[in-house]
C-alpha cells in the first residue's frame, strides 16, 4: 500500500486567498464525464484531476488516479478498512484533496466521481469530515458540482427499472439503490448540468432532453455540448470559477420544507415535457392514496416532494419516484406537532418558511409534490390527487377519527422519540 495521502499535521493551513478551487464532476455515463474532464485539462494544463476506480471496492480496494494536462501523475492502489463509498471519501478522497491543496495551492482541482456516487454524499463528507481536525474547506474552495448526462442514454437511464446490484455495479453489499435513483439525484444536486452530445432521434429530441433537464433541476445552469469539435476554453469558462455552489441549500426532498422551490409549474407541454406542482392544505386519506398510487405515477418520469396523511398527522412523509419505483419515508415531525422547546432543533429557514404560510387549523402541514413527465396530463393528475384528499365531511370528523382510518402505510414512517 502506498504512503498515506494525509498531509503531516505541521503543514500550515492554506491562506484563504490562496485556496485552490474544487470542481466536483459526476455522471452515470463515464465516457461522457471523462470527455468533459479531458476537455478541462486541455483548457488548463495546470489543473489536477483526481478520480477513484471503485471496481474492487467490495473487496476493500480502490485505485486512486491523479492526472494533469501533461499526463498521468500517479496511479496507486489504496486498501480500505471497509469497502464502502463513505470509507473511500473519508479515508482517501478528502485526504488526497487536502494533500494536493497544501502542496499545490496555485493549482485548481477537479474531482471526478465514480458513476455510482451521488454528489450529495460528497457534499456531506466535505461538511462533516475533518482533515487534521479542520474542515476541507479551510484548504480549498468548492466552486461547483457539475453533472454530465449523455444525450444518447439519458431517457433510458431515467426509465430503467434495474438496480445497481442487477448490473453488478453496486458500491457495497448493502447498496440496494436503483439506477434511475442515482441518475436523478446526480441531476438534481447539480449546480451545473452538461448535456453531452445529441439524441440519435434528431434535433427535436435533443431539445426535449434539454427541457426535461431544466424541469428536473430548474436551479441548475445548463450547458449543451453537441458539436463533434469542442471549444475547450469556452466549456471551461462555463464550468469553472462560477462560484455556483451554495452549501446551505438543502437536499431536494427537504427543499419545500425549507422554503426553496421544489420544482416549476409548467403544465403546457414544451417539446412534450410537462411539470406540474400539486399543493394542498388538506391531508390525504391513506387508503384512497394507496389505491391510486399506480394511477398517480402512470405517466411520470420523476416526482418528488412531501405530504401528510390524515392517519399520521404528526409526520412529514417524503415522496420520490423514479424508474418505476416509489420511495416514501419520514422527514420528521411537522412543527405544529412539535413541542415548543424542540423548535430550535429545526433550521431557521424551516421555521421562517412555516411562519410565512402558517394556517390556524393546519399549522405548517401541507402537500407539496412535483410531477415531471412526457405528454403528462396535468388536469387528470390533479383530479386523481384531489380525489385522495379528505372531503369536507371527513375533515369535520377531526384528528381522533382520522387516526383510526384504515392505513396501508401504518408503521412505515416511524418518528424518533423526543429526547426532552
Amino acid at each position: 500500500m502506498p504512503s498515506s495521502p494525509q498531509a503531516p499535521a505541521d503543514i500550515a493551513v492554506v491562506e484563504p486567498q490562496a485556496r485552490p478551487s474544487l470542481t466536483v464532476l459526476c455522471g452515470f455515463w463515464p465516457t461522457a464525464t471523462f470527455a468533459v474532464a479531458r476537455t478541462l485539462l486541455a483548457a488548463d494544463p495546470s489543473l489536477l484531476l483526481v478520480r477513484h476506480d471503485l471496481t474492487g471496492i467490495r473487496d476493500g480496494v480502490v485505485r486512486r488516479v491523479i492526472r494533469s494536462g501533461s499526463g498521468l501523475l500517479s496511479d496507486e492502489r489504496v486498501d480500505l478498512r471497509h469497502g464502502c463509498v463513505s470509507c473511500t471519501l473519508r479515508e482517501d478522497v478528502l485526504p488526497t484533496l487536502a494533500r494536493l491543496a497544501r502542496s499545490h495551492p496555485d493549482r485548481d482541482l477537479v474531482l471526478m466521481l465514480p458513476e455510482v456516487v451521488e454528489p450529495e454524499t460528497v457534499a456531506a463528507a466535505c461538511a462533516h469530515c475533518l482533515i487534521d481536525g479542520a474542515p476541507i474547506t479551510d484548504l480549498l474552495r468548492i466552486d461547483s458540482y457539475v453533472t454530465v448526462v449523455d444525450a444518447e442514454h439519458l431517457l433510458d437511464g431515467l426509465a430503467s427499472t434495474d438496480d445497481l446490484r442487477d448490473l453488478d455495479i453496486h458500491a457495497a453489499d448493502d447498496d440496494h439503490r436503483a439506477l434511475a435513483d442515482v441518475v436523478v439525484r446526480q441531476i438534481e444536486y447539480a449546480d451545473t448540468l452538461v448535456l453531452w452530445g445529441n439524441s440519435t432521434e434528431g434535433p427535436f429530441d435533443t431539445s426535449r432532453l434539454s427541457v426535461l433537464l431544466q424541469r428536473m433541476a430548474p436551479w441548475a445552469t445548463q450547458v449543451h455540448v453537441g458539436a463533434d469539435v469542442v471549444d475547450a476554453g469556452e466549456l471551461s469558462r462555463h464550468l469553472r470559477d462560477t462560484n455556483r455552489h451554495r452549501p446551505e441549500t438543502p437536499g431536494v426532498l427537504a427543499r419545500g420544507l425549507e422554503g426553496y422551490a421544489l420544482g416549476v409549474h409548467e403544465p403546457q407541454p414544451d417539446c412534450g415535457v410537462v411539470s406540474a406542482v400539486f399543493r394542498s392544505r388538506r391531508p390525504f386519506h391513506p387508503r384512497r392514496l394507496h389505491d391510486r398510487l399506480e394511477a398517480v405515477n402512470a405517466e411520470v418520469i420523476r416526482s418528488r416532494g412531501h405530504l401528510w396523511l390524515a392517519s399520521q398527522p404528526s409526520t412529514v412523509v417524503a415522496w420520490e419516484f423514479a424508474g418505476g419505483g416509489l420511495g416514501m419515508g419520514s422527514l420528521g415531525r411537522w412543527l405544529v406537532a412539535t413541542p415548543d422547546p424542540h423548535w430550535d432543533d429545526a433550521s431557521v429557514q424551516r421555521r421562517l418558511a412555516a411562519a410565512m404560510e402558517w394556517d390556524p387549523y393546519y399549522g405548517d402541514r401541507h402537500q407539496h409534490l412535483v410531477f415531471i413527465g412526457l405528454d403528462l396530463d396535468p388536469i387528470d393528475l390533479r383530479h386523481v390527487l384531489a380525489d385522495c384528499l379528505l372531503t369536507d365531511a371527513e375533515l369535520a370528523d377531526g384528528e381522533d377519527v382520522w387516526r383510526g382510518y384504515d392505513d396501508p402505510f401504518a408503521d412505515c414512517f416511524p418518528l424518533a422519540p423526543l429526547d426532552r
